[in-house]
């Protein structure tokens, strides 16, 4: 691990893998708030608060495994984005190849942002990873299911976004009125199901 300052109010703490990002996430958050990356975990406290928690943290037990092993969802997808045939040009595969290829991979949520419930999953198919787009579009769907660089993830409410899209659902992803409004989080495994 490696701690880098992040103002005076803060650190960031970078991990070599995503597991191990989330790993600590879950034993700091127990002490202090924090915000987990891709392969880090911005700890919103001074450095003198962090540093000796975080030696503590690795003379105690160091749990190989998350303490919250996740919920397992299945997302039905109609394939019919704009981008699917971008993306197959891109990848040198046909539509129908990028699409079994992204519905035959269990992905997991390596962790949330950009936008309430957007869920960056992480442990697709290595073949997807395409880039973003030059220009972001201004208006993208809520329920568009997307791709950009190793992530595939699924725009939870109507924003702007640059990623390449290559089918929707219906599903729901966000929603204030429900007990947990966030319906993936950290953790959990997301199977996508074509329809």
């Amino acid at each position: 691990m490696k701690v880098l300052p992040s103002g005076d109010k803060a650190v960031l703490v970078e991990f070599s893998e995503a597991l191990e990002a989330r790993i600590w996430a879950e034993r700091l958050v127990e002490h202090l708030p924090v915000t987990l990356g891709a392969t880090t975990v911005l700890v919103h406290a001074p450095r003198s608060a962090v540093q000796p928690l975080l030696t503590a943290l690795s003379k105690s037990s160091n749990p190989h495994t998350p303490a919250h092993q996740g919920q397992a969802h299945t997302i039905t997808v109609h394939y019919d984005g704009p981008d699917l045939h971008r993306v197959a040009g891109i990848t040198g595969m046909s539509p129908d190849q990028v699409i079994t290829a992204h519905t035959s991979c269990r992905l997991t949520v390596g962790f949330a942002g950009f936008a309430p419930g957007f869920a960056y999953l992480i442990d697709g198919d290595p073949r997807l990873q395409v880039p973003r787009l030059d220009v972001p579009r201004p208006h993208v769907a809520a329920g568009s299911v997307a791709l950009a660089g190793a992530f595939s993830g699924i725009y939870p409410r109507e924003s702007a976004g640059g990623w390449l899209i290559i089918g929707r659902t219906k599903e729901w992803l966000w929603d204030t009125e429900r007990e947990r409004p966030a319906r993936l989080r950290p953790g959990d495994t997301v199977h996508f199901e074509a329809i």
